[in-house]
């Protein structure tokens, strides 16, 4: 039976990140793709410039129908735009046995800060995510600007991502994985995964290169799409920084500012330049 994993994102209608980059991911990796849509953007490489947010029990149908019916062997979050989103998705999960607690893994990606560091939500959004999404977190992957809003932590060097790690964990999730990209003075981009007792640094080069709109997402889709598979939390941990890695290698300009990292090098060559 084909793995399948579940993406539960708003829609980037420049196609680089949201649940495009998830599905993009997934094929590659080798897992059908589900869909729950919480938002639809109205964004190219320029930035955000409009949106509608999908109605909350249209939302938790959207997850309900696919589990009932064709399975999710994991899921994962991206913007889940309002409090009301996230109630919605928290229950929905629970029904569905979706979480930490349940059998299939869950990734929260906490999309509460654009590629530029602004919030996506108001408080209201920021405690529902805390309260309602990382205790039942089976791994939740922040960069460092949703680090400072969810813990209040100023994340400058390898050693703070430690502590910022630690004060994630004692929010709930089974696993943190700080990303840290956004360490620009750092050669490498050393990730961590803290599982309340160790940490596993997750290293990889720093590729000098503008385009790196949906990093996030495709690093959190690929680790998804490794649970799907059956791998361990470290194993998928590494599978989805190997995968990344290759992806910001690979990016490519589109538009006029951030273009979009790339899932073309798993394809062969001549796929690639046709």
């Amino acid at each position: 039976m084909v793995p399948s994993a579940l993406t539960i994102a708003g829609s980037d209608s420049g196609g680089a990140a949201g649940l495009q980059a998830d599905l993009r991911t997934f094929l590659t990796c080798g897992v059908h793709g589900l869909v729950a849509v919480t938002a639809v953007t109205v964004q190219n490489t320029l930035g955000v410039h409009d949106r509608s947010d999908v109605p909350p029990q249209i939302v938790a149908g959207q997850i309900e129908a696919v589990a009932a019916d064709m399975g999710v062997s994991a899921a994962k979050t991206g913007m889940l735009a309002s409090a009301e989103i996230i109630k919605a998705v928290a229950d929905a999960c629970d029904r569905a046995g979706i979480g930490r607690d349940h059998a299939v893994p869950f990734v929260v990606d906490p999309v509460a800060a654009s590629m530029h560091g602004h919030a996506l939500f108001d408080e209201d959004g920021l405690s529902a995510l805390r309260d309602l999404l990382l205790p039942r977190a089976t791994v939740l992957t922040p960069n460092l600007d949703e680090v400072r809003l969810l813990t209040g932590l100023t994340v400058t060097d390898h050693a703070e991502m430690h502590e910022a790690a630690m004060a994630l964990h004692a929010l709930g999730p089974r696993y943190v994985l700080v990303k840290s990209g956004h360490l620009t003075q750092d050669p490498e981009c050393v990730d961590v995964l803290y599982d309340g007792e160790s940490f596993l640094d997750l290293p990889g080069p720093r590729i000098a290169t503008p385009h790196t709109h949906g990093a996030g997402d495709s690093m959190a889709s690929a680790l998804t799409a490794g649970l799907a598979r059956g791998m361990t939390v470290q194993d998928a941990a590494k599978f989805g920084k190997w995968f990344v890695s290759n992806a910001v290698a690979n990016a490519y300009p589109m538009g006029a500012k951030v273009g979009p990292v790339s899932a073309f090098w798993r394809l062969a060559p001549e796929q690639r330049d046709s």
